[in-house]
């Protein structure tokens, strides 16, 4: 694989990790002069087709994995209130993603962050159309016509696609980031990332 491949980012909206990993891996990438690919998928897709299940419905792991979304968030120096509702359905944002992605790729990125944070700091039902079409609108983004583009087939298949696919490639868990062929799990993995960028691999 070449060392000016993309990242592969796949996250998807209802991890906190996710959030707090999606804050970091652009300008960390940009530091080291390479691009990061961003593809939401449902961990709900993945543990079903894995047979396992998230954090928080793991025996004994629940009430620590709360404290660790919010002690990390701390570390990193960024905003963090857990959602009084979670985890929550992403299917309306990640459609929403893709569709916003087709049009254009920075408007996608800017509605990501969007998303992340009302759901992450402001504690807003993302699993509500309504409430990401406000999203999405507020960056920008035509509410009418999204609201026309989740609905479509071919969104609606491309986020199928890509979740099969992300299993099919190793993933089990978000954030799931792939540099250079080697897979990092988890937003605590950026130190390790960060110097595998810096030395091209170890």
């Amino acid at each position: 694989m070449s060392m000016v491949d993309p990242i592969l980012f796949y996250f998807d909206f209802t991890s906190p990790y996710s959030y707090l990993a999606s804050e970091k891996i652009d300008a960390l990438a940009e530091q080291y002069g390479r691009k990061v690919q961003w593809r939401p998928i449902l961990l709900g897709g993945v543990f079903k087709a894995l047979g396992t299940v998230s954090l928080v419905k793991q025996p004994g792991q629940a009430d620590y994995s709360v404290k660790d979304f919010a002690r990390s968030a701390r570390f990193l120096g960024l905003p963090y209130a857990q959602p009084a509702e979670f985890p929550v359905s992403t299917v309306a944002p990640a459609r929403a993603w893709y569709w916003l992605h087709g049009q254009d790729c920075a408007l996608a990125r800017r509605f990501a962050h969007e998303v992340f944070r009302a759901y992450f700091v402001d504690g807003l039902n993302i699993a509500d159309a309504a409430v990401v079409l406000e999203l999405a609108q507020k960056v920008g983004a035509d509410g009418t016509a999204l609201e026309q583009g989740m609905s479509d087939p071919a969104i609606k298949d491309r986020l199928r696609a890509e979740t099969d696919a992300a299993v099919a490639a190793g993933v089990f868990g978000a954030p799931w980031i792939v540099v250079d062929g080697e897979p990092f799990w988890g937003a605590d993995r950026l130190p390790q990332i960060e110097r595998w960028l810096e030395t091209g691999g170890y």
